[in-house]
Parts: structure tokens; sequence; C-alpha cells
């Protein structure tokens, strides 16, 4: 296979490993529910969208989900839901890149991305993960007590979603997760695009 092909096959493969480990990262904000957690592995996905394009970013996310696959704990709707939101995260991402390879395009490509994420959770929440969760692992309304401890006006799912997970998935899961990319992305863009 012509080295042209073989690098983006090698890198996504690479980047897809690291984004598996980073799931294992996971933690805790006090200021969300102790079952939502945050990890750093929509990292890869972004440093392959902005490197190789948005295909290569919804790969990253695809593939690490599926690694994880054989060890989840959400039979595999916690894997779904990931997969949804870091795909969109890094497809509309890495469209607005696209267009725009500068400095300015890659934070407004990051923006944008993490606001798309953040308004995905909030139907991928209310409609996938925590009705499953309910019937698998706790009732519904043991869910919103947790949330009702930090705010007792969230006490139905739309409104502790719409409080909590879809700010916090703007937040973290996207503006500080591009951050990072930010930091580390200008030291791994010539080796990813082997220019070094």
């Amino acid at each position: 296979m012509h080295n042209s092909r073989l690098r983006p096959l090698v890198i996504t493969a690479l980047l897809s490993a690291i984004g598996f480990v980073l799931m294992f990262l996971e933690f805790s904000l006090p200021i969300i529910p102790s079952f939502v957690k945050l990890d750093f592995s929509e990292l890869p996905a972004l440093i392959a969208t902005f490197a190789l394009g948005p295909v290569w970013g919804v790969v990253v996310c695809l593939v690490k989900n599926l690694i994880h696959l054989f060890i989840t704990s959400t039979a595999g709707v916690g894997e779904l839901a990931n997969f949804l939101l870091g795909a969109t995260f890094t497809f509309s991402a890495g469209l607005i890149y696209k267009k725009n390879k500068t400095l300015k395009g890659a934070l407004l490509a990051s923006v944008v991305g993490s606001a798309l994420m953040a308004l995905m959770s909030f139907p991928i929440n209310c409609f996938i993960t925590y009705p499953f969760y309910a019937k698998a692992f706790m009732p519904m309304s043991v869910i919103i007590d947790m949330y009702k401890v930090l705010l007792p006006q969230a006490d139905t799912l739309y409104k502790a979603v719409l409080i909590f997970n879809v700010p916090f998935n703007f937040i973290f899961k996207g503006i500080l997760t591009s951050l990072i990319t930010f930091v580390v992305y200008k030291r791994l863009s010539p080796i990813i695009k082997g220019k070094r």
C-alpha cells in the first residue's frame, strides 16, 4: 500500500488507541451528579479531524467505542452515546476547519462543534441514555433526585439534562477538550502529516 494511503490509517489506529485509553481516565465533577463522568477521549478524535479531515475524526470516535464494547458496563448504550456526541463534535468542527484552516477557523470550528455536541446531548440523554439506565440500573426517580440534590428546581429529566448536561458537554467535553487540542496540535501536526 502506498505510504500516503497507509499513513492516515496508521495515525487513526494510534489515535483511536489513545482515545480508548483516555476513556479510563474519567472523573466526576462536583457540579453534576457523580454518575456523569468527564474524560478527554475526544481529544485524539479532534486532533484527527483537524490533521486528516472530519471523516477521520469520526472514525477515531467509532473505533475507540468499538474497542470499549469488549469491557462495557452499559450494554453498549454508553458507547453509543459517546460515539454520537463525539462524532457530532468532531465532524462539525472538521467541516468548518476544512474550509478555513487558520487559528480563527479552528476556534470557530471548536465552538460550533462544542455547541452542536451540547445540543445533541439533550435528545441523546433524554431518549436513549437515561431511559436505558432507568430500566437497567436505577429508577428514573433516583436519577432525578441526584440532580435535585444539586438544584431542587431540576425536578424532571428534561430540566435536569438542560440545566446540567448540556452546559457540561459544551464547557467541559467541548471547549476544554478544544483548548487542550490547541496546546498539543501544533507540535503533533507535522508528525501526523509526515512533515517531520
